[in-house]
Order: structure tokens, then sequence, then C-alpha cells
């Protein structure tokens, strides 16, 4: 501990942490990585013991791997150049590229390596603990610098600031006040598949706009397990069922025994919705932080965390309520200055697509800007909202489309044979 945080703890019998980061997914593997090589005391908490299955397709696209500490080596199980996509199992194009056009991981691995760079800049890890509630005022509150940091078990541990990345049923959440506007079901398997399966689909995905407004399902290959997944809005749980086991059949795979099925919410903020209260940040999953259109969660979680964590160490050198606030607002301008703008494209696309998938898959299959678009991003040479604020054609193409928003049948653009299947710009 720094000096001023030892004489803290000798008053109290407890020590005073710089920063306490709360759930050890990506984004607080990042907060607590940018916290410690700030040289600032850092301790990670984590319900779960490491490594843990997380429900997700595991995709690293661009803005992911540009967020990950100097040196991490990515755990990659498979390198994307082709991507087929369909209509609700309809219409199947495949595109390709000789460029890799982002990598697959196990989520268990990548959080698990993200954890070991955290805690090889410095930061401590602990397992197995519950955070109950966190308290910035009362008589578990040292004084008006600290935040009390409750654990399920009665332990209290105290810090100069708490990140909150603890998930989309986040605690800290709650108490910062999240408010979220966009509720998702996704639903996965892990379907472990013989090599001749596998092979077919090295180095391809699927993506599958759904039968369901706004849905899509998902086939990322790993190795000799193929992830299979599909995620509409909350609300028909059943209906989102019967896509999944449609899609696996539709696929062929029906067959196999999935070595895992698993669900998860995930969850999107309001535009009102608050990133901080007093020494309390959110970030990540906690926060609604993600992708509305496609729900892509990893790269807004690391580069969220980032923030939070270099944010959380200003926060922890305030030496009052109003330093501390000004931090706090320096780190919501950031998020919403990158990410917000992101999350507004996303916002947008997402309406366009819950009323005509039809129109975006015709565009992405046959028309090249579209499909070179999509590369884009997914290799981090531009991001939705950098697409549309720095090309005029783009801008002006989903101004198009959402005045072409009015609910009709699946209309697919109309494009020319030999565009389909073309490799991509290179």
């Amino acid at each position: 501990m720094s000096s001023e945080n030892a004489d803290a703890g000798s008053e109290h019998d407890e020590p005073v942490w710089d920063v306490v980061v709360v759930g050890a997914g990506p984004a607080g593997a990042s907060a607590a990585y940018a916290a410690a090589v700030a040289g600032r005391q850092v301790l990670l908490l984590e319900k779960a013991e490491l490594p843990r299955y997380k429900t997700c397709g595991g995709g690293i696209i661009g803005p992911s791997r540009d967020s990950l500490p100097p040196g991490f080596e990515l755990p990659l199980r498979d390198r994307v150049h082709a991507v087929t996509f369909s209509l609700n199992g309809k219409l199947a194009r495949t595109r390709r590229s000789k460029r890799m056009l982002f990598g697959l991981v196990n989520r268990q691995d990548f959080d698990a390596s993200l954890v070991e760079h955290a805690q090889k800049a410095g930061a401590v890890l602990r397992t197995g603990v519950t955070v109950a509630r966190v308290e910035q005022h009362g008589p578990g509150v040292p004084d008006r610098r600290t935040v009390a940091v409750v654990l399920a078990s009665g332990e209290t541990l105290l810090a100069r600031a708490v990140v909150g990345a603890d998930g989309s049923a986040s605690r800290i959440g709650a108490h910062v006040g999240v408010k979220m506007d966009q509720v998702d079901l996704g639903l996965e398997a892990e379907i472990p598949v013989p090599p001749t399966v596998a092979e077919d689909w090295a180095g391809r995905v699927l993506i599958d706009w759904g039968p369901l407004p706004g849905s899509y399902g998902w086939v990322f290959p790993k190795g000799d397990t193929l992830t299979v997944g599909v995620i509409s809005a909350r609300g028909d749980g059943a209906a989102t069922k019967r896509y999944l086991e449609d899609f696996v059949a539709r696929l062929g795979l029906a067959g196999f025994e999935p070595s895992v099925s698993s669900g998860h919410l995930t969850r999107c903020r309001s535009d009102d919705s608050p990133l901080s209260r007093g020494r309390v940040l959110v970030c990540g999953d906690a926060a609604g932080l993600l992708e509305p259109w496609t729900r892509e969660g990893i790269s807004f979680a690391l580069r969220s965390g980032r923030l939070a964590g270099e944010w959380a160490v200003r926060i922890s050198e305030a030496h009052d309520a109003v330093d501390a606030r000004r931090q706090a607002l320096n780190y919501a301008f950031a998020i919403k200055a990158g990410l917000g703008v992101e999350m507004a494209v996303g916002r947008r696309m997402l309406a366009v697509f819950e009323r005509r998938p039809g129109l975006l898959h015709g565009a992405i299959t046959g028309l090249r800007p579209a499909w070179n678009a999509f590369a884009d991003i997914a290799r981090g040479s531009t991001t939705l909202g950098g697409l549309v604020r720095t090309h005029p054609l783009a801008r002006r193409a989903l101004n198009i489309l959402d005045r072409r928003m009015e609910p009709t049948g699946p209309t697919v653009v109309a494009v020319q044979p030999e565009a389909m299947d073309a490799p991509a710009r290179d």
C-alpha cells in the first residue's frame, strides 16, 4: 500500500486499497491492469474460480485486439477468413478474404490470460468471493475518501475507488443506478464434432439473420468444437429456443451432443444511464456497454475497462468529493465520446435490421462497399461510428435505410450473381 493508505489502515485495522475491481472478466481484468501499471495497489475480486466457462461466441475483432495489454498472446482457436451469411436458412452466400477478418477464442482461456497480465502488472486476485454491496457513507466508511466493499461473508474491504465489472446483473451497477433500455436473450451450445465436420468449418463462420425481429444466429469453429448460438429480444424465450433448435437441425448438427448448453441476458444502457456514483465507476456489461445490433461486447468491455481503470486511479487520488466527481464526469465523457457514438449507430442499425433484415442481407452479400465495410470493422481499421462519421457514402446509406424502415416482407437487394462469393478488398 502507499504510505497514506497504510496510515489509514492502521487507524481502522483495515488496509485501504487504491482501487478495488469487482469482476474478473475482460472489463474487470482490463481495469485492474490499467490501474496496476499506473503503480497503484489494486485488488481484483471474482466470485468464480478461474478459469471458468462463459457463454460467449468468443469473436476477437480488431478493436478488441488493439485494446489488449502489450505482449498479450491471443489464445486463438481459429482464424476467420470467410463468412457465410444466410437469411433464416435461405439465400446463403459466402464472402472470403485473403487477410484474416477476426479470431476466435474460448472465453475461459482468454479471460484467464487477461487476469494473468493484470497480476503480472501488480494486481492482487481473490476468487470465490461475492460482493454483497458497496457503501460510500455510514459507520463502516472511515472517511469521505473511502468506499466500503462488503462481501457476502460479512468481510469489509476498503478502497479509494471501486470499479464495477460484475456482469449484466451487476450489484455495483444497481448501486450506481444503471438503466437499461434493451435486453436480449442469448442461447448457446458448444458442440463437439468429428474431424470431417470440423474441417468443413475451419476458417469460416456462419451468420444467420433470424426469424424473430432483431435476431440472428452464429456458428464459430474452434478446433474440434463448434460454438453455435442465437440471440433475440427477451420476452419470448420459447421462440428463441425453437430458433436455436431449428438452426442446429438445419445445419445437420442435431445428432451431436453438446458438451455445454447455456444462456444469458445481454443489456444495453439507456442514453441517460449513469456511469458513476461518488467514487464508484461501472464498465463493460455492468454499465450496459455493448453494441446494440450485433451485441458484440468483448471490445466494449476491454475499452471501457481500460478507461475505468485509468480514471479510477485519478479518483483514488482525489482529495474531496468535488474532485472525485470531476474525474468521474471525465470518465463518462470519454465513454460517451467513443463507445457511446458506436452504440448510437448500432441502435439505428438494429432498428433497420428488425424491420428489413433482407435489405441488409442483400447489401452485405452482394454489394462490395458493404462487405468491405464489414471487413474493415472486423479487422479494426474503423468502427461503426467511425464509418458513419468519416465516410459520406456510409452516412447517406444509413440515412436512406432509416427512411425505408416501414415494415414489409423480407426484401432482398437485387445484385448480379457474379458479385457473390467475391474476395474482399485486400
